[in-house]
């Protein structure tokens, strides 16, 4: 896979802001459901994820930093210490312990060493005959297919950071808990639970999280969008308003002579994020009574009167 920075269009200095901003940037973009007909969105849309599973988790972007693991956050092999290919250079300790036998094998004052295959083996392969000091490049064992799931969660789950039970296309069985600033539509890569074979290490399943409609809120990033009916005396006159939240209901104060489509902010309210919660925003709906109510329909036409005037 290519560079998680250039797949989201950052630099290795960017915020943590700057990197979520990004990546929902371009996931809207390449959101398989708006490319129906681009063959390639799904495979563009899963990259992306990738990528923002590496420098959108901060251990998994220090150790990327650090060349400890490579653009799919599998661990980079280092070399021997000892070696040139090692960290810090030659150490005077690092072969004077050992005291290698004909047959390959080592003897040391400490006892056995597990890594002594490893070290007889190097040394066996390259003092072989024929083979001019080469070491011999063993092939990699395959890898089995991915493969596709989809989890659905309400903003109830994604707010308290449920833990829900999923059976995955392999007949597997898996616990996953929703993380905190987690995205719809994103895809989470659980390692090593997708298709297996003999002599190959297994897939990976790849996770998509759908939300669930709400009867209350539409989310937008971490926020919460809200309508607010309020009733028309409350809008005048202002008054202790009761908002519903995904954890209970709060009170909230609105002025008076508070016009329909204001918005309202409740903040810490939304969506857990790695750095915290998002907000509720409530916009207002004036609420009129259901029956004709005499003094304010006489209100109102004495009102449209002295405008007329």
């Amino acid at each position: 896979m290519r560079d998680p920075y250039q797949i989201l269009g950052v630099p290795r200095s960017a915020t943590e802001a700057e990197i979520k901003k990004a990546y929902r940037k371009l996931a809207k973009i390449h959101h398989p459901d708006r490319n129906k007909d681009d063959l390639k969105a799904k495979d563009k849309f899963a990259e992306l994820n990738s990528a923002y599973e590496i420098v959108g988790d901060k251990e998994k972007r220090a150790q990327f930093d650090r060349g400890e693991i490579d653009a799919e956050g599998k661990p980079r092999f280092q070399g021997f210490e000892g070696f040139s290919g090692a960290r810090g250079g030659p150490r005077q300790h690092d072969f004077s312990d050992f005291s290698f036998t004909a047959g390959g094998g080592r003897r040391g004052a400490r006892g056995p060493d597990p890594s002594e295959d490893i070290f007889a083996q190097f040394f066996s392969d390259a003092f072989r005959p024929g083979a001019e000091g080469q070491r011999r490049a063993r092939p990699q064992p395959q890898k089995g297919d991915d493969v596709e799931a989809v989890l659905t969660v309400t903003l109830e789950e994604v707010a308290s950071e449920a833990k829900k039970r999923l059976r995955l296309p392999t007949g597997r069985d898996v616990d996953v808990v929703i993380p905190k600033g987690v995205a719809d539509g994103q895809v989470i890569r659980l390692r090593g639970l997708g298709q297996g074979a003999p002599h190959t290490d297994p897939g990976d399943a790849l996770l998509t999280i759908r939300f669930a409609s709400h009867e209350r809120f539409t989310p937008d990033g971490l926020d919460l969008l809200l309508r607010l009916p309020i009733e028309i005396e409350d809008a005048v006159l202002g008054g202790t308003v009761r908002i519903p939240t995904l954890t209970g209901t709060v009170s909230m104060t609105i002025p008076p002579l508070t016009n329909s489509g204001r918005t309202f902010r409740l903040r810490g309210k939304g969506l857990p994020g790695k750095s915290g919660h998002g907000d509720i925003l409530a916009t207002t709906e004036i609420r009129l009574p259901e029956v004709i109510d005499e003094r304010l329909t006489d209100y109102a036409r004495k009102r449209r009167a002295a405008q007329a005037d």
